[in-house]
Order: structure tokens, then C-alpha cells, then sequence
């Protein structure tokens, strides 16, 4: 019976991360809208997919590669009815090391690999860990990622190939600008500007206009007509490749596995946190972190299988994919639908859209990314906030992406630590009532808060260092939590009381708290099992007694 049971358990929480009618609930009243937001995020992504293929040193035929598959499988198996899928900045920044130190062979094999993982994570329902990143980690994690876009155009931006130059975004850009051909330079440059120009016009004139796809366009038709001789994105494929498993060999899977795990971790903590803004802009249902990662798993096997990238949700197009008014996951489709379109359709147009066009597309998106508005509200918030910020952001643009979100956590984690252990610890009271002679000899101590390993060490220095007390009171009724290192140092702070002399008297221990206390010794150490109180009134008469017998005897 209970085998049946558990089994019916385990297929009901099994169909919560496959798709359902559900997804699709109230598509008879909302599909014109949602065709409407799928051209629209289409035309908005089909220059990014481009832009991040290139960047990332793929090439933009696995940028669009990946928009069309990954985003058509994350729109059906992922779980955010708005979540629009894709290559994206934060990809680029961690493929493109990989590109130059395993050739551009390896992108697909990472993507197989991280799509895996991920997948994995979702099954064994890893998808609210994200919840547990600081809102400081987050967001210097964002401008990070946005100051290494910006850097990585710099090459295409000066009209220098970026092969050869360090892995690390900022070195790159300075052996670029060295290595540039002056003044030939400006023309790209040029280019640049002209993108970023129209790009904060059409901002300006309208927020609904594809600020981004008008650029290109506008740019590509004055390069062509005037024969500027700018680079361009060249031949295109006219249709999707066959998919087919990469070469694969021990040595090469053994060699990617410290970056596939990079990507995976990328890929969840991205997507998860695209998918938790988007449910923050609009009323578009509730988000399934694992199915979410289950979806964006299958998405990027899928993409790597056709040779494409790694790919997380997008937190750009899916803003753009809600405010056009996308209500079920028929958007997300219909813009894969539309890059198809592009695929089968315009492929010789599209080749000739200049580098120098994509890398001020590029430019633009990185710059919004760094918030100054953000940043006031980050130093607003505390020094602490602000130094993991900060932090977060160096690591990022100094070493790498995801070992940055982990010291991000661990700084985060060490003032959140600090910060609690500041509102634990022990003060002595006045004993209650009329005193008697002797009380100066009993010491009351209320222990609050959280007794751990952050603050047990401070809380026995300010016990131990009571001088002529022969009895104390402990009072753990206003103790909140204790782990295993409080428990631990209550025990020897009461053993190394009772060696000296000092009657140790515990009262008040919560019924959650008293397995930990027995099992490390706390209550042992006591001199006898009469010490243990529930109220303080017959804790300070024993104490008395002490002091009187005490007295006694001498």
C-alpha cells in the first residue's frame, strides 16, 4: 500500500514538470496579443541572437541557431508561460574562454553537457535555490556581466579580430585598441555610434519600437549603398542543420566538465532569475523553478544537437515579450517561428548586416545593464550591500562569472552572519523581587537570539568573565536557534564553570533545542539533574539555597 502510494506521489510530482493543457489555459481570448508579442520579440531578438552568436565566437549562425531550437523547446517544457529563451550576454562572457582554449567545436558539447545538468537539477528539484542569492549578488553579478560585453565589442568596435588577445574582457580591449589601424578605426567606431544614436532616438520617440532591429537596419542599408568597406556577418545557413551527436572522446568530455558545470550553474541561476522578473511585471501565472529548469535543460541539449549554444532565458526579451502583452507560451513560439522565417527567408540579406553593427547593439544592451540608479539604491541600502556589490562586480569582470556569484554569497553570507550574531548574546539581569543577602553572589543571564558558531566564542568570554559569582542562572527561553557549535560551547562554558566552583542552573530550555543540548553534553555537564528549571522563580530559591549553605559552611 505505501509502495503504491509513493509511486502515485512520485508520478504526480513527475507531471508537474511536463507541459500540460494547462499552459495553454484562456489562448482562445489572448492569442491575438500573443501573436502580436511573438513578431515583436522576434524582430527585437533576431539582432542579439545574431550579435551573441558572433561575440561569443560561435559565429551567428549558432547565435540563431539557438534562439530558434532552444527557444522553441524552453517555451513548451519550461515553466514561465512568458519566459522568452536564447543566447545571451552572460553566456557569451563564459563560452567565449572556452572557444579559444577548446575551439569553437567544443560549444556544442558544453551545451549537451550543461543541458544535462540542468535538466538533472530540475528532476531532483534544485529550482529554489536561486531565492537563496542576495539581491547585492544579483545585481553586481548584472552590472558585471554588462562592463564584460561592453569590453568584448571593443575588438569588432575598432574593426580588429579578436582571436589572439587574453581571455580576460579587459585586457582584450586595451591589445585591441593597441593593435587598431589608425585612423581606419573611426569607420567602425562610426558604426558604433550611428547604432547607438538610433538606437536612443527611437528610445525616445517610442518605447514599443525595435529600437535595436531599426539600428541594424539603418546601418546595414547606408554600408551597402555606400560600399563601406566595414566586415560583415557572411554566408548564413537556409535552413536549420540535421541534428547529430558532436565528436565525442574521454579526453575531451574529462576536459569540459569544469566548464560545462560553469555554464550549467550559469544557465539555472539566469534563467530562474529571468523567469522570477518576468512574474514580477505582469499576471502571467506562477513559475515553476524546476520544470523551468527541466525546460532550459532539454533546451540547450536540444540546441547543442543542432549546433548551437548553450542557452538560458533572457531577461531583456522577456521583458520585451510582456509588455507587448503576452499572456500563454504561444508568444515564446511564434518568435522562434519568426528567426525560422529569417532562417528559410533572408538569409542573404542578413549576411550582410556589418560587425560593427552588432558590436553597438551589443554596446547598448551592456550599457543598460550597468544601473546607476541601481547602484544609489545598492549604496542606500547599507556598506555592507555595497561591498558585496562591489565585490561581486570586480570578481566578475576580473576572474570568472560563477566563481563570483559563490564569493558574492560567501561575503554576503559572513555579514549576514555578523550581523545576527550582533543581536545574540548574553546579558545579565537584575535578579526579580526584594533582594536578599547574597544575591550579589548569583548572576542571571538571558541568552537571546541565535546561539552558533558566529557568536558562541563572545558569548562564553562574557559569562566566564564574572568575578565572586557562585551561582548562575541561564536563561535559554529567549534562545531562537542553536546549532551544533552553540550547543557545543554551552556545554563547555557550563563544564568550565562547574570546575571552578560555579553552580550552573538552567532554565527555560525549548523542547526543539533540548536533543541538541543532551546529545553534546550541555545538560550532563550540569552538577546535578535537579538544575534544569521551566520557570525562573524556583531556579533563583535553589540558587538561594546554594548561596545559604554556602554561608553555612563557612
Amino acid at each position: 500500500m505505501r509502495a503504491n502510494l509513493r509511486k502515485g506521489h512520485a508520478l504526480s510530482q513527475l507531471r508537474t514538470l511536463l507541459p500540460s493543457r494547462a499552459d495553454y489555459r484562456g489562448l482562445r481570448k489572448s492569442w491575438r496579443a500573443d501573436l502580436v508579442a511573438g513578431l515583436t520579440v522576434g524582430i527585437v531578438a533576431l539582432p542579439l541572437a545574431l550579435a551573441f552568436g558572433v561575440s561569443s565566437g560561435a559565429g551567428a549562425e549558432a547565435g540563431l541557431i539557438t534562439a530558434i531550437v532552444a527557444g522553441l523547446v524552453a517555451a513548451v517544457f519550461g515553466g514561465s508561460n512568458v519566459q522568452v529563451s536564447g543566447p545571451t550576454g552572460a553566456m557569451v562572457v563564459v563560452l567565449a574562454p572556452i572557444v579559444a582554449a577548446h575551439g569553437v567545436g567544443a560549444v556544442a558539447v558544453v551545451s549537451i553537457m550543461a543541458g544535462i545538468i540542468v535538466l538533472a537539477a530540475g528532476i531532483v528539484r534544485l529550482g529554489r535555490a536561486v531565492s537563496y542569492i542576495p539581491w547585492p549578488v544579483i545585481e553586481g553579478f548584472t552590472a558585471g556581466i554588462g562592463v564584460i560585453i561592453f569590453l568584448q565589442q571593443v575588438p569588432a568596435a575598432v574593426g580588429v579580430e579578436g582571436t589572439g588577445h587574453s581571455t580576460n574582457a579587459v585586457v582584450a580591449a586595451f591589445q585591441s585598441i593597441g593593435e587598431a589601424s589608425w585612423p581606419g578605426a573611426l569607420l567602425p567606431i562610426g558604426a558604433v555610434l550611428a547604432v547607438a544614436a538610433i538606437m536612443l532616438l527611437s528610445g525616445r520617440i517610442s518605447a514599443a519600437l525595435p529600437a535595436s532591429f531599426i539600428a541594424i537596419v539603418v546601418v546595414s542599408l547606408i554600408a551597402v549603398l555606400t560600399q563601406l568597406p566595414l566586415d560583415t556577418i557572411g554566408a548564413l545557413p537556409q535552413s536549420l542543420p540535421a541534428p547529430s551527436l558532436p565528436a565525442l572522446s574521454p579526453e575531451l568530455l574529462a576536459s569540459l566538465t569544469g566548464p560545462a558545470l560553469a555554464v550549467a550553474a550559469l544557465a539555472a541561476i539566469e534563467s530562474l532569475l529571468s523567469a522570477r522578473v518576468a512574474a514580477t511585471l505582469a499576471d502571467t501565472g506562477q513559475v515553476n523553478a524546476d520544470r523551468e529548469l527541466v525546460g532550459q535543460g532539454l533546451a540547450s541539449l536540444a540546441s547543442g544537437l543542432f549546433g548551437g549554444m548553450p542557452a538560458t532565458g533572457a531577461i531583456a526579451r522577456t521583458a520585451v515579450n510582456v509588455r507587448s502583452g503576452a499572456k500563454t507560451r504561444l508568444s515564446s513560439v511564434i518568435h522562434s517561428l519568426v528567426l525560422m522565417l529569417v532562417v528559410l527567408a533572408a538569409a542573404s540579406v542578413v549576411a550582410q548586416v556589418p560587425l560593427a553593427a552588432l558590436s553597438g547593439v551589443l554596446m547598448m544592451t551592456a550599457a543598460r545593464m550597468v544601473s546607476l540608479s541601481t547602484m544609489k539604491r545598492v549604496g542606500r541600502s547599507g556598506r555592507s550591500s555595497t561591498a558585496v556589490f562591489a565585490i561581486t562586480l570586480f570578481v566578475t569582470v576580473a576572474f570568472d562569472l560563477v566563481i563570483a556569484v559563490f564569493i558574492g554569497l560567501a561575503v554576503a553570507a559572513f555579514f549576514a552572519l555578523r550581523a545576527l550574531s550582533r543581536l545574540s548574546g548574553a546579558h545579565r539581569r537584575e535578579l526579580p523581587g526584594d533582594p536578599e543577602p547574597g544575591d550579589e553572589r548569583i548572576a542571571l543571564f538571558q541568552i537571546e537570539g541565535s546561539l552558533f558558531f558566529g557568536a558562541a566564542d563572545r558569548l562564553v568570554d562574557e559569562i566566564t568573565n564574572e568575578p565572586g559569582v557562585e551561582v548562575v542562572i541561564l536563561q535559554l527561553s529567549a534562545l531562537q536557534f542553536i546549532d551544533a557549535t552553540g550547543a557545543n560551547a554551552l556545554s563547555e562554558l557550563v563544564g568550565a564553570l562547574e570546575q571552578r566552583g560555579v553552580t550552573v542552573l538552567l532554565k527555560g530550555i525549548r523542547p526543539e533545542h533540548r536533543p541538541m543540548l543532551q546529545k553534546l553534553g550541555a545538560i550532563d555537564a550540569l552538577r546535578h539533574p535537579n538544575h534544569l528549571f521551566s520557570d525562573l522563580d524556583p531556579a533563583l530559591a535553589h540558587a538561594r539555597s546554594h548561596i545559604a549553605r554556602s554561608a553555612d559552611l563557612t
